[in-house]
């Protein structure tokens, strides 16, 4: 069966590989000292990819359910594992907080999306499910780790302050409140700024690669706005959860700030 789309060939992967080369070469002119960080991540990159590419596969063949639903789990423990990864500071419990938080918001938005909305049959068909997840764990990993992370920078700034309102009266919420916003607001801003360029600027991988596969555009554009609302959705929920999780461990019920629980990572 031939494919309506142009397949691209090792020799096409090459030529396209000598793009990097432009890195490269910036980088050794002008002394970056990116070339053994370029290197590594385009082998990475490389190897990653054809790996996943042999996975899906297999997995799209799969009728098993509990088998994608396993599949969902890795990638939700890879993704909070990758959102904590990049904060500045740590507390017993961080990672599992960043489960948590990505496993209620992706599953109850990944059950709106596929089971309500594109209303797929069955709810767990591979070729719509683990995509379309995928997107929604990239996207609300930066959320939790952004505003995980500005909260926690935020108390250690903040901490005169903080206490100063505690010791003046003021309950844990009142105390914390403000930095909770300033938390969520940054986590939310990056996917609020790509929503506000798609279409216009850039033109998401989802709707691209559904015109090149031969998809109509119309019909490309209905699911990268669905899967869109699924990403705002899903980050926004994941923020504030790992952000209120964070602020019920730093800041204790008995009102006291808790910095000795944090360290540096």
């Amino acid at each position: 069966m031939q494919a309506d789309y142009l397949v691209i060939s090792n020799g096409q992967l090459l030529l396209a590989a000598l793009l990097i080369v432009v890195n490269f070469a910036i980088s050794l002119t002008f002394r970056l000292g990116l070339a053994q960080s370029l290197m590594i991540a385009t082998v990475r990159m490389v190897v990653q990819l054809l790996l996943i590419g042999f996975v899906l596969e297999w997995l799209f063949l799969q009728q098993n359910p509990l088998v994608i639903v396993a599949i969902a789990l890795i990638m939700a423990c890879v993704a909070s594992q990758a959102a904590v990864g990049r904060t500045k500071r740590r507390f017993v419990g961080i990672y599992w907080n960043s489960l948590l938080s990505i496993l209620v918001a992706a599953g109850l938005v990944a059950g709106w999306g596929l089971g309500v909305t594109v209303q797929v049959e069955p709810w767990y068909d591979p070729q719509y499910f683990i995509p379309m997840l995928g997107m929604v764990l990239g996207n609300t990993l930066t959320g939790i780790s952004l505003g995980l992370d500005r909260f926690m920078e935020g108390l250690v700034e903040q901490q005169d302050q903080v206490e100063t309102l505690l010791s003046l009266g003021a309950d844990r919420w009142e105390a914390g409140r403000r930095l909770i916003q300033e938390a969520v607001r940054t986590g939310m801003i990056p996917i609020i700024n790509s929503m506000m360029v798609t279409g216009l600027v850039s033109l998401p991988g989802m709707m691209t690669g559904q015109i090149l596969a031969g998809a109509s555009p119309i019909d490309a554009v209905r699911y990268q706005i669905v899967i869109m609302f699924m990403i705002a959705s899903a980050t926004a929920m994941g923020t504030f959860g790992v952000v209120l999780l964070a602020f019920n461990r730093l800041l204790s019920a008995d009102h006291r700030l808790r910095l000795d629980l944090l360290r540096p990572s």
